[in-house]
């Protein structure tokens, strides 16, 4: 059952008594009937988020996901909000181009892959599984529990070793981008654009290699963080469908992480998919710029009570490596504080808030059709929305799309459905690439 017993029965008891109730509106009895169609296809269709970031330490004996940590996502939480698949990312933040820092991000990587496999083999393999492809998916989801998979944010540690590209998949990387901030040996990544600052107008030689090296081994091309040349050129050299893991419309928030609308019909045409990302920035930039200026005294604030410093977003976009992921860490944990004291703050600047980040979906739905349009989070890496603020509020976002008028299939298709498909037909590629 995704939704869990308590929130099940709470539902039905608040429906009895409205119905008890002498003078109930027509208004009241139309959202009772939408909230229980919402909860009928949040049961049964697969939810899947695309973009999970992870800490090692989290996915230790004494420490795991088992317990409700202070994560935005763990299996109380999955559990709790009916979220079936989470991607667990294997990040690595983008240093030197030397032997030295491939060999530096190639530990750290193995670090992540070593500590998904203990959640699902070792810690908690009655609750979670992981899945390698679409069907173990289904069927993992099946048997009630839930479904663990693995991306790959930023190809760096793989080095100048396309061999690498192999060995990730043999530890169950389904995708993988090519750059993250910061250019990469493979590509241009998408924080040049700022200062048009490029090291080789697209993709390197090397990248280019590595595009068909993915492939033929039937790893996924993430378009989440290279520039938009890059991107260009990765769709136009694949074979297979291509993914956007995390992004968003640049349409409607205009950063450099976005797709804007020629990107998206490219995508389209390529069979691929973009994963709506619930990161404020990304959602609306001017909105969530208002308020975080409002609440910059305020972080500031938390930040000294924790002993830690306060780095804005576009700040933290600028580091590298460990400095990079402790920033993160410690950007949630003060905003987690700050936001149970802005209620002023909110009211006179709205935050960015589940209605904006399914505007989103409905934009892109309307653009290149549902079939290319899904959904990501991107918790425990920066990302939530006011409404889906971690895993235990996933129903929200079922909610929201059937309020809008999406049917049952359409909702399987947004929340897993069009990001199955196209994993299946970048597997069924490599697969004749292999027999040539």
């Amino acid at each position: 059952m995704k939704i869990s017993i308590q929130q099940m029965a709470t539902g039905i008891i608040l429906i009895a008594v409205f119905l008890a109730t002498p003078v109930f509106s027509q208004t009241s009895i139309a959202e009772i009937s939408m909230r229980k169609k919402a909860i009928e296809i949040h049961e049964a269709v697969m939810t899947l988020d695309t973009h999970v970031d992870i800490d090692v330490d989290d996915f230790v004996v004494d420490k795991n996901y088992t317990q409700d940590l202070d994560t935005q996502v763990n299996l109380p939480k999955m559990e709790k909000g009916g979220l079936d698949v989470s991607w667990f990312i294997v990040y690595t933040g983008q240093g030197e181009l030397s032997e030295s820092g491939y060999a530096a991000a190639m530990d750290n990587a193995l670090a992540k892959f070593e500590a998904i496999h203990r959640l699902t083999e070792e810690l908690a393999p009655d609750r979670i599984r992981l899945a390698l492809n679409s069907e173990e998916a289904r069927r993992i989801h099946a048997s009630g529990k839930k479904v663990a998979m693995i991306g790959v944010e930023n190809a760096y540690p793989i080095g100048t070793d396309l061999s690498n590209i192999q060995k990730f998949y043999d530890k169950g990387a389904r995708y993988m981008s090519l750059s993250h901030n910061g250019h990469s040996q493979f590509c241009d990544s998408n924080t040049g654009e700022s200062e048009n600052d490029w090291l080789y107008g697209g993709l390197s030689d090397l990248g280019k290699k590595a595009v068909a090296e993915m492939n033929r081994v039937g790893i996924m091309i993430d378009l989440s963080h290279p520039s938009k040349e890059s991107n260009r050129q990765m769709i136009e050299l694949s074979k297979a469908p291509v993914i956007a893991s995390h992004s968003s419309a640049r349409a409607l928030s205009d950063v450099s992480r976005n797709l804007d609308d020629e990107l998206l019909k490219m995508l389209q045409k390529n069979g691929g998919v973009v994963q709506t990302v619930a990161f404020r920035q990304y959602v609306d930039v001017v909105k969530f710029s208002a308020n975080d200026k409002a609440s910059r005294s305020l972080y500031e604030k938390v930040a000294k009570e924790l002993g830690v410093e306060y780095l804005p977003m576009k700040e933290i976009g600028k580091l590298e490596g460990e400095e990079l992921s402790k920033a993160y860490e410690n950007y949630d944990k003060i905003m987690k504080i700050s936001q149970e004291r802005k209620s002023d703050i909110n009211a006179a600047h709205p935050p960015v808030d589940l209605k904006d980040f399914v505007n989103h979906i409905d934009y892109m739905v309307d653009l290149i059709g549902i079939d290319h349009v899904g959904i990501s989070s991107d918790f425990d890496g920066g990302g939530g929305v006011l409404g889906w603020k971690d895993a235990s509020e996933t129903f929200n976002v079922t909610l929201e799309l059937v309020r809008r008028g999406y049917s049952e299939e359409e909702i399987a298709k947004l929340w897993g459905g069009n990001l199955l498909r196209v994993l299946d037909e970048v597997q069924a590629v490599a697969k004749k690439l292999q027999s040539k």
